[in-house]
């Protein structure tokens, strides 16, 4: 049974307020940690599509803080990011976003979040 609760348990963590999105972009700059936000809408069907990609990637990259902000929930932080369009992506390092992708394009999305964690590896080491 425990196992089945592990596998079950999320990597997405869904932003729901302004104080969790800047206690969370917090917490992962002061441990350089990189973040990959989904922002989403619950009547878009193209994000709604990317809900169980965005956990395979969260799963793939452990070392990445995945968020997920409903637009509709939190309009603050969409607003404040420039977010026009749903689903986008957009690429954080220490609280600055470095990239940014609107659309649901798998491929380039897996590809573009590989490229920016070799590109912070790099720079780590």
């Amino acid at each position: 049974m425990e196992v089945q609760e592990q596998q079950n348990k999320s990597r997405v963590v869904k932003v729901d307020s302004v104080e969790s999105w800047e206690l969370y972009v917090n917490q992962a700059t002061n441990q350089g940690c990189p973040i990959v936000v989904h922002f989403t809408a619950s009547w878009c069907i193209p994000s709604v599509a990317m809900n169980p990609f965005f956990e395979e990637l969260a799963s793939a990259f452990p070392d990445v803080l995945f968020l997920t902000v409903d637009v509709d929930d939190v309009k603050e932080v969409a607003t404040k990011m420039e977010i026009k369009a749903m689903p986008t992506f957009l690429l954080m390092r220490e609280g600055t976003a470095v990239d940014k992708l609107v659309g649901a394009n798998p491929e380039e999305i897996r590809k573009r979040i590989d490229g920016f964690v070799q590109s912070i590896r790099v720079y780590v080491a």
